[in-house]
């Protein structure tokens, strides 16, 4: 996949020296774009809540011959959040991709979610990326520049039926992504919002439950979907290296859907 098409277009390492930061890559779309960017020439810094998942990973990449490293975060510690990245920048001199990435889905309608439901939603898929974001972005300003990807979803872009706290958070991450590219355009800080539809990973399971079942959902995606599919986890992570990259560099304030025209 993407591997080939850059070997072809001469990107064979388009991360080559680059020094990158994850959040929730553990499993899923994190662990996919952070084993996509290390294959690109990345030194790639794996984190999630669950700090053994994060070192399997890094693990795995090192038995590659690539280079990772793992550590145990959780997003909504900001104390924690300022000290991984301090760390990181002292240990490597430099921090030039972030993809902050952890997130939340919790389903209901406006009767059937919590205010607290709400609060923890707000917490992981607005509040915690704005936290890990002003953390790395000095560091990104005094070494001339660097690239922020922030997970959304393309219920950022639509809206989802009975998703309330989903939809309203990732509108708001869409949001905000921009505002930071607008104010940070001209340190050469880019700043795009990632925003898949589905794919296939166990984050599903707000949307299986909400629909009736795997067998629903997989009808609802042949049915709703133009391209009559899931996504694949390394689909995603193709798009990621190249936000993450120079192949977008011309490219800030962007919701990048990727949604199999869902959304259309």
């Amino acid at each position: 996949m993407l591997d080939e098409r850059m070997k072809i277009t001469g990107y064979a390492s388009p991360l080559k020296g680059r020094v990158a930061f994850v959040t929730g890559a553990g499993s899923g779309i994190g662990r996919a774009g952070a084993i996509a960017m290390a294959r690109a020439g990345a030194h790639v810094v794996v984190t999630d809540l669950e700090g053994a998942l994060a070192a399997s990973v890094a693990a795995a990449l090192v038995g590659e011959g690539l280079s990772a490293e793992s550590m145990q975060l959780d997003v909504t510690d900001d104390a924690g959040i300022d000290a991984a990245i301090a760390a990181v920048i002292a240990r490597h001199g430099r921090l030039d991709v972030l993809h902050s990435h952890a997130g939340r889905q919790v389903p209901g309608t406006l009767e059937q979610v919590s205010a607290a439901d709400l609060d923890d939603s707000w917490a992981l898929n607005v509040r915690s990326h704005f936290v890990v974001a002003k953390a790395v972005v000095g560091q990104m300003r005094a070494q001339g520049g660097g690239s922020v990807i922030i997970t959304a979803s393309n219920s950022g872009v639509q809206y989802d039926r009975e998703m309330i706290a989903y939809a309203t958070t990732k509108h708001a991450a869409v949001a905000m992504t921009r505002q930071m590219a607008a104010d940070y355009a001209r340190d050469n800080i880019r700043f795009n919002a990632l925003c898949p539809g589905f794919v296939d990973t166990p984050f599903n399971a707000g949307f299986e439950e909400q629909m009736g079942g795997r067998r629903e959902l997989e009808k609802y995606i042949a049915g709703s979907i133009p391209m009559r599919r899931w996504a694949s986890v390394e689909e995603i992570a193709d798009a990621i290296v190249f936000l993450a990259s120079d192949l977008s560099s011309f490219m800030t304030g962007q919701a990048f859907v990727v949604d199999g025209g869902e959304s259309i």
